[in-house]
Formats: structure tokens, C-alpha cells, sequence
């Protein structure tokens, strides 16, 4: 973008007073951003626009823009207005899309199919595992995983897909020269090397408690569908499924147990009609339609691999015996790395097999084993 129509679009970002559909008319009748932030108070008027909006045009500080447009140049920085070819489609098509979104990492994610994982920000171990395990084996399949960078289910949809070296996308209520929440400094740090971090607000904005409604709307409105794994009955979730289902996307949500107040919002949204998902097929028996060649192209493992996986799960199985176990115990009995055990065991749980004891323990459930020579996966 050259430099003049970057600080046209940045100067139109600032101003007060100005929608993001009059901004987006503007930049049309006037065919450009810089067009459009100079053009006179007539243009203005004429646009349906208030002269004291206009006023507040002339009246910005120019070194604030200039502050934006040095952070936009710096390297995997920028900002993406409306009319650029890199702005996703599904956003073009939601109400109220933004102007134009800054970014940190790979805009190109941007362009890939979406799912958006989100939940309770004081979710239960469980939660959090379940979230982990599912954004990981989207990931796995092919598909990018877009979250809030909240605390709780939104930051373990983000490491999730980040273990399994997949795509991941924090949409943030904030400016992105900061973090909110600051105990996610590293995470963004991670998904600014690997994924992509966006923002519909300007650098400096601070987390304003009316920004995060606006970002929901941002994280269901860039998938194809949205999983909520854990939330109370009145939630910030629930916000982003009721926004997925008024812009037609999917929604989709994990039961839980009757008595953990974590899993009452994904009742109701059960019982007004969201998908109930125990596996990860669950999720693309409903979006397979709109992904699936994409998903094709997806390696999977070879025979060779899936035997050794079957193995490897039925030696833990084996060493779980009847009684729940450690997790410190199974590593000392297997020899495994603790990254390569809670790959397994998330794998495990998905597939009904093992699940979480107490005092951080784990348990195998009653019922069949999968053979070992297809891998005990359901993939």
C-alpha cells in the first residue's frame, strides 16, 4: 500500500465520530483513503456526513497517525482496509465489518477456513483440556483456529493448535502494540512468530469493557463455525454463538456433567438448536460440505505411524491398569516425554477411553479397546 493511502486510511481510522459505513461509502465515492481524508467538507456533507465530524478530522494530531503508520511498517505489521484483496470475504459479508484490521504475524491466515474455539475464562482443568485436545485436532486436519486470547478455553484453543504446528488467529479488544491479558504476553509473543494476531482497533486503544462484544463479532464472523467447550449461564460466549448464528454460521457445543455450572450456557445453546459434539467428526460431518477438499489435502498418517500411535496409546492404557495414576508416575513407567504423554492422553479422552481423576490424576474408563493395528483412532 503506498505510504499516502496508508496514513489516509489510518487518519480515517482516528476520527471521531465517523461509522465504519460512512467510512467505507466515503472511501468509494472518493475512490481512495487519501482521497477521501482530504477531500472538502462539501464532499463530506454530501456523503451524509456531519460537519463536526469533518471539523474533527482537521483537528487530529498528525503525530498520532504518523506513531500508527511507523508501527504498520515495521516487519509483520500492517493494517488491511476493506478493499484490499488479503480483507477476508466472510467479514465483507457481516454486519457492521470494520473499515480495516491491523495485524501482527501472517495476514495470510486470514484467507484459510476458520473454526473459532471459544469458553469460560475460568474454566475447569477439564475444560481446558478438552478445549486443547479439540483446537489441536482441528488444527491437525487442516483447519485454522480462531480465538479471543482470553484467559481460560480461548488461550488453550491457541496452544492447542500451536502444538501440533498449526495455523491459530487471536482477534483482540485492544490496540496490538499490547496484551490484554498481560499473563498472555508469551502466548502472543508465539502467536505473533506462528499464527496471526488482529484488531479492528488502532494502536494505543486500551481494554475498554465495549470492546470485547465488538471482537466477538470479529471472531464468529471470520469462521465457518464456532465450538463453545465450556460456559455459565451468562456469558461472553454465548454472545459470540448468538452473533455466529445471526451472520449463518455453524454453532456447536460441548455437553457436560448436570451438576458443573461451566456447562449450563452450552446446555442452552444445545436445546436452541447448536450441534452437540463429542468428537471432532461431529464438527466436520457439519462444515465437510464447505472444506472438504481442503480437508483431503490434509496428509494423513502413514500405516507405519498409525500402528506405532496404536501402540504407544495401548502401552498407556496397559500401565493405567484399574486405578487411576499419576501423571508423573506413567512417565517414569513408559518413558515417554511429558509433551509426547499429554498428546496421547488428550487423544485418549477425546476418544472415551481415558479421563481426568482427582488430584490431577488419570483414569482408564470401562469398555472396548481399539485394535492396535488400526492405530485406535477413530481418525
Amino acid at each position: 500500500m503506498p505510504p499516502e493511502e496508508l496514513r489516509g486510511w489510518l487518519k480515517l481510522i482516528r476520527c471521531p465520530g465517523l461509522g465504519a459505513a460512512q467510512l467505507i461509502g466515503l472511501v468509494k465515492q472518493c475512490g481512495s483513503a487519501s482521497a477521501a481524508s482530504s477531500a472538502s467538507r462539501s464532499v463530506w456533507s454530501a456523503a451524509g456526513i456531519a460537519r463536526t465530524v469533518r471539523d474533527a478530522l482537521d483537528s487530529l494530531d498528525t503525530h498520532q497517525h504518523e506513531s500508527d503508520a511507523a508501527w504498520c511498517e515495521e516487519p509483520r505489521r500492517g493494517l488491511i482496509p476493506w478493499n484490499d484483496a488479503r480483507y477476508p470475504q466472510r467479514l465483507r459479508e457481516i454486519a457492521s465489518c470494520p473499515p480495516a484490521l491491523f495485524y501482527r504475524g501472517d495476514p495470510d491466515l486470514l484467507l484459510l477456513p476458520q473454526i473459532a474455539v471459544v469458553g469460560s475464562r475460568n474454566a475447569t482443568p477439564q475444560g481446558l483440556e478438552t478445549a486443547e485436545g479439540f483446537a489441536a485436532e482441528l488444527a491437525r486436519r487442516g483447519l485454522t483456529i480462531t480465538s479471543g486470547l482470553a484467559l481460560g478455553v480461548d488461550g488453550a484453543a491457541h496452544r492447542g493448535a500451536l502444538s501440533v504446528e498449526g495455523n491459530t488467529i487471536a482477534v483482540c479488544a485492544t490496540g496490538l502494540d499490547r496484551v490484554y491479558p498481560s499473563r498472555h504476553k508469551t502466548l502472543a509473543s508465539e502467536i505473533d512468530r506462528r499464527g496471526l494476531l488482529i484488531s479492528e482497533f488502532a494502536p494505543g486503544t486500551a481494554p475498554r469493557p465495549e470492546n470485547f462484544p465488538r471482537r466477538n463479532r470479529l471472531i464468529s464472523g471470520l469462521a465457518l463455525g464456532v465450538l463453545v467447550v465450556e460456559a455459565a449461564s451468562e456469558s461472553g460466549s454465548l454472545i459470540t454463538a448468538r452473533l455466529a448464528a445471526e451472520q449463518g454460521r455453524e454453532v456447536f457445543a460441548i455437553p457436560g456433567s448436570i451438576h458443573n455450572v461451566m456447562a449450563r450456557g452450552c446446555h442452552r445453546l444445545i436445546r436452541q438448536g447448536a450441534k452437540l459434539v463429542e468428537t471432532v467428526d461431529d464438527i466436520l460431518e457439519e462444515i465437510g460440505g464447505q472444506v472438504g477438499s481442503w480437508l483431503r489435502s490434509i496428509p494423513v498418517a502413514d500405516e507405519e505411524s498409525k500402528r506405532a500411535e496404536g501402540h504407544r496409546h495401548q502401552r498407556i492404557l496397559d500401565a493405567l491398569g484399574d486405578q487411576p495414576c499419576a501423571i508423573d508416575a506413567l512417565v517414569e513407567a513408559l518413558g515417554l516425554g511429558v509433551d509426547q504423554l499429554s498428546a496421547a492422553l488428550i487423544e485418549l479422552e477425546l476418544e472415551g477411553r481415558v479421563a481426568p481423576a482427582a488430584g490431577g490424576r488419570v483414569m482408564r474408563l470401562k469398555g472396548p479397546a481399539a485394535p492396535v493395528a488400526d492405530g485406535g483412532s477413530k481418525r
